[in-house]
């Protein structure tokens, strides 16, 4: 066991992967740059401002930070909660484009750089989440948040599916808490114990063949499943 640079304890092999976050960061940064100016000037004359959303996310229990992603819905004010079926009026149809293709997330590239995140790690979960699942949250965020993660890989187009039947923000929070959070925090689980820098760079090859492919069929590694872990409220 480890300390990153925060305190919090961390796992698995923290100074190479953190080691590996900039550098591939920086590397990526270089074509990047020019790519995020571009989809910035088309917002600013599409959308207006702001280009960026910037959201309260949870880098551990007690530890907030803002989570950078350019800004694909039309404004309301007291937005809050997952994305389903209610929300889909206000995702603008260039913003459509980069959810689909998670230009979106390429702001978090200075996230990864300022050590809120990792290239690969459990989703950065809101503060409810973190309040009502916290002893759970608290194995889970001993890994820096991630653009993408196992959970991420697994089971996110399966939890679009769920939430597209949301026609309100009630059910939408119920689909969530009931059926999504819990199977993508057990997912989150079985990373942690798991947790290797082979293991990343399989979830960054297939997060990227599924983004570029569009393809709707989860990867499979060949080797024995973990025993999923319990769910903890208190």
């Amino acid at each position: 066991m480890q300390q990153d640079e925060d305190g919090a304890e961390a796992v698995g092999h923290p100074f190479r992967k953190r080691l590996f976050d900039v550098v591939f960061a920086v590397i990526l940064l270089i074509p990047l740059s020019v790519v995020m100016a571009v989809v910035a000037l088309i917002l600013l004359i599409v959308q207006g401002r702001p280009i960026l959303y910037r959201a309260e996310r949870m880098r551990a229990p007690g530890q907030s930070f803002r989570q950078l992603k350019f800004r694909t819905m039309l404004l309301q004010d007291k937005d809050s909660g997952a994305t389903g079926a209610h929300k889909h009026w206000r995702i603008t149809p260039i913003g459509r484009f980069l959810r689909r293709s998670r230009i979106d997330e390429f702001p978090q590239l200075f996230n990864i750089l300022r050590g809120e995140m990792s290239f690969v790690g459990p989703r950065p979960p809101l503060r409810e989440y973190v309040e009502r699942f916290p002893l759970t949250y608290k194995q889970v965020l001993r890994c820096r948040p991630g653009v993408t993660g196992l959970a991420t890989l697994i089971y996110h187009r399966h939890e679009d599916r769920i939430l597209a039947r949301c026609d309100s923000a009630e059910a939408t929070e119920r689909a969530y808490y009931r059926r999504c959070l819990p199977a993508k925090l057990r997912i989150d689980l079985i990373y942690l114990h798991q947790n290797s820098l082979a293991l990343d760079l399989w979830i960054l090859w297939n997060t990227a063949k599924i983004v570029l492919s569009r393809q709707e069929e989860r990867p499979r590694r060949h080797r024995n499943r973990p025993q999923s872990p319990k769910i903890s409220t208190g």
